[in-house]
């Protein structure tokens, strides 16, 4: 069992070039396992973290609705931004400057073998990173993401999630708002969830930007005691 998570910022990198890189190391932890199957080995599988903040780019997950995002290709370029149908779950999503995208790639058999915690465990860490600065993030029954003033008229989202596993390894993960520009998710209907807003960090305090490295250092903190592991 290894509990050490090799941690990568990947800083500013295309979408797609980065999803290769994710299905690379994926690939590699499950070759691993199925090796240690057939052969009756026990070789250390890896743990991987990522880092990354995307240009402009909208993703559609395995079961999300192309209705959802409300332009068309043309109007895409005219906006400096790309589009892809990806292999995670949930619906449609924005990546952009300002926001901090987390890749967990990581074996949970190293960990404990639950999809439901492991994706608990994520939306845990963001509301603890948020509340030091204040703000109290919620779950919101029925709708993925971190949320805050859940169950009122102005409810809105700050964190998207999305999340793909196979054989226990993980990849995809989360999107936080930190500094975002919020005029690109008026192009689309954010996780398909209609009547709901979006919100960033930085709006949320009224300063004009966030140190964001802060914030990637308080997430990083909650997620090791939360998976109790240790980063390298």
């Amino acid at each position: 069992m290894n509990k050490t998570i090799k941690i990568e910022d990947l800083g500013s990198k295309d979408y797609k070039q980065t999803w290769d890189y994710q299905e690379e190391l994926f690939k590699g932890i499950v070759d691993t396992k199925i090796k240690n199957r057939r052969e009756d080995t026990d070789i250390v599988t890896s743990n991987y973290f990522l880092f990354v903040e995307h240009p402009h780019v909208y993703t559609l997950g395995k079961s999300g609705d192309l209705a959802n995002l409300l332009v068309d290709e043309d109007e895409l370029k005219a906006k400096n931004a790309r589009f892809y149908k990806v292999n995670r779950g949930g619906d449609i999503t924005y990546h952009g400057p300002g926001q901090i995208v987390g890749y967990p790639i990581l074996d949970l058999d190293n960990f404990f073998t639950d999809i439901h915690k492991y994706l608990r465990f994520l939306e845990e860490m963001i509301i603890l990173t948020l509340a030091e600065y204040g703000l109290k993030a919620e779950r919101s029954p029925g709708e993925t993401g971190v949320w805050l003033d859940v169950g009122t008229p102005f409810a809105r989202k700050i964190c998207a999630m999305g999340v793909r596993a196979s054989r226990w390894v993980t990849m995809h993960g989360f999107a936080l708002n930190v500094n975002a520009n919020l005029g690109y998710f008026d192009l689309m209907i954010p996780c398909g969830i209609r009547g709901k807003a979006v919100t960033s960090l930085n709006v949320e305090l009224g300063k004009q930007t966030v140190d964001e490295a802060e914030v990637k250092s308080k997430l990083l903190n909650h997620f090791s005691k939360l998976f109790e592991a240790e980063f390298c």
